[in-house]
C-alpha cells in the first residue's frame, strides 16, 4: 500500500509517515499542494491523507485535483482545526469514516488506511 500524506506541519507528517512505515506501509509526503500534485503525477498512490486546512489550497480542493491525476485513489482528511458542527457538516459530505480528528491515533489511520484499500 502507497499512501501520500499533505500537511503544512512537516513534523507531523513526517512522524506519521515513519510510524506508517514501521507497520510496512509505504508513505510519502508533501507540504505543498504542488508538491503533492508532483507526486501523485510520478507515483502509484492508493490513498491520500489529506490535511482540511492549508495554505493556498484545501485538502477539499486538492482531492478534486488528485482525482484527475489518480480516479481510483481513495481520500482521508485531517483536521485540528473546527468545531463539532464543522465535524459534522463535513462528515455528511465525505462520511465520519474519512474524516479524522487532530491528534491522530496511528493505529486507527492503519485500520482505515487497510479497510479501504482491501475493498
Amino acid at each position: 500500500m502507497k499512501v501520500l500524506l499533505v500537511d503544512d506541519e512537516e513534523e507531523l507528517i513526517s512522524a506519521i509517515a515513519e510510524r506508517l512505515s514501521l507497520r510496512g506501509i509505504e508513505a510519502s509526503c508533501a507540504v505543498t499542494y504542488i508538491d503533492a500534485l508532483y507526486q501523485a503525477k510520478i507515483g502509484a498512490f492508493d490513498v491520500a491523507v489529506l490535511d482540511v486546512k492549508m495554505p493556498t489550497m484545501s485538502g477539499f480542493e486538492l482531492k478534486s485535483k488528485l482525482q484527475e491525476i489518480c480516479p481510483d485513489m481513495k481520500f482521508f482528511f485531517l483536521t485540528g482545526h473546527g468545531s463539532a458542527a464543522d465535524f459534522e457538516s463535513a462528515s455528511q459530505d465525505i462520511g465520519k469514516e474519512y474524516y479524522l480528528m487532530k491528534p491522530l491515533d496511528i493505529n486507527v489511520l492503519v485500520q482505515k488506511l487497510r479497510e479501504v484499500t482491501i475493498k
